[in-house]
């Protein structure tokens, strides 16, 4: 994964508030723990700070690209390729020159912990290595993927549909057309690079003839003209965990873009959306609903039946129950984690837009009999 600029303003440790000697299982716990209080649904406004949290366990998360997070920010932005030497020979030289110096003592071997190495060190390039020689490692992908309400809650798997750079199925990302093979490249030997020895400094630089992949193609795929990948739509099959939220980015590994040189592929990110529900909403790992009552089961209480995702259930609703009150049912939330959320019943009081002549009688029967005011405390 190529550095981002990112990385270098932003210190994912001290994000998820962890030494840099934290060990997997410490990053995993800090980043769950400051996941669910900043998220967005149990914390309205912290949009902002949850994407901090979750861009910093994503690289921090990841072994390979915890690895190189810790290198370029030991570099700094010119051992990354952020800039730096602008004259020649530096990565801002004309032409995109990507050279490489190496320090050589009177023995001609390079100097073990002197100019060499620093010189190495600040371009993130030691010896006669390059950055086109090698195997690199495959873009990442993002995908959107639309769930219903119910397949968010409980978690499913299912496929998505990826349109992105794959291995060539003609010549199986070799870029050579069937029935040839790529030849060693007879400038560079099989290096990738070439040497231009300057007494004291050997600057290096990929080599021209090959690109510095180390192999020529004599006689290039026709599908993908030598470049060993195409562009085409496949499906990956992924598994989403219950209790997905709108928005959340699912990382499936190895699933990107193919890499180059035999380098590993990169990451599939599946953007989440999750559509709206006709009868419940959601806050964290609870479910909300609103239901009507009508003023008598308030006024003197009843046992209703109120749906959820499993099937209805009976609620029980005292006599003076005041519209707007909010009761749980336990367990008839989202599942997963340690335990379910809940169900959170809200239920209004409706009042009937137009009464019968023996209901406006029973309503006026019972103004007569009210004695006290609701709004006597107002002093009004």
């Amino acid at each position: 994964m190529a550095p981002q600029r990112e990385w270098f303003e932003k210190d994912y440790y001290q994000v998820l508030g962890v030494a840099e000697s934290a060990s997997e299982k410490e990053v995993t716990r800090a980043y769950r723990n400051l996941a669910k209080q900043y998220h967005p649904d149990a914390n309205p406004g912290s949009e902002d700070r949850f994407k901090e949290i979750t861009a910093a366990y994503e690289v921090l998360g990841d072994a390979e690209k915890r690895k190189e997070y810790d290198e370029v920010r030991r570099l700094g932005p010119v051992g990354a390729n952020f800039g730096g030497f602008g004259g020649a020979g530096g990565p801002g030289a004309a032409g995109g020159q990507d050279y490489t110096f190496r320090y050589e003592d009177a023995t001609g071997a390079g100097g073990a912990g002197g100019l060499g190495d620093l010189l190495g060190g600040i371009f993130g390039r030691g010896g006669r290595t390059a950055r086109g020689a090698g195997p690199q490692r495959g873009s990442d992908l993002e995908a959107e993927l639309h769930l219903s309400f119910q397949d968010a809650v409980e978690g499913v798997t299912t496929t998505v549909n990826v349109t992105g750079d794959a291995p060539c199925h003609t010549c199986r990302g070799t870029g050579a057309a069937p029935g040839t093979a790529p030849t060693v490249c007879p400038r560079c030997g099989g290096r990738g690079v070439l040497d231009d020895n300057q007494g004291l400094f050997s600057f290096s630089q990929p080599c021209p003839t090959c690109g510095g992949r180390g192999v020529r193609i004599e006689t290039p795929c026709p599908t993908c003209h030598g470049t060993g990948a195409e562009l085409r739509a496949r499906q990956v099959r992924v598994r989403i965990p219950p209790g997905v939220v709108d928005g959340q980015r699912i990382r499936v590994k190895s699933r990107g873009g193919p890499g180059r040189n035999n380098g590993p592929a990169g990451d599939l990110y599946v953007i989440v959306r999750v559509a709206h529900h006709e009868l419940f909403g959601r806050r964290g790992r609870d479910l909300t609903l609103t239901v009507p009552l009508t003023f008598s089961e308030a006024a003197l209480g009843a046992t209703i039946r109120v749906p959820t995702l499993d099937g209805p259930v009976s609620l029980r609703v005292p006599p003076g129950t005041p519209s707007g009150r909010t009761f749980r049912v336990r367990g008839r939330g989202v599942p997963g984690g340690k335990k379910p959320g809940d169900l959170l019943v809200t239920v209004q009081v409706a009042v009937p837009p137009h009464l019968t002549d023996a209901q406006r009688e029973a309503v006026e029967a019972l103004a007569t009999a009210s004695e006290e005011s609701p709004r006597d405390h107002l002093g009004v």
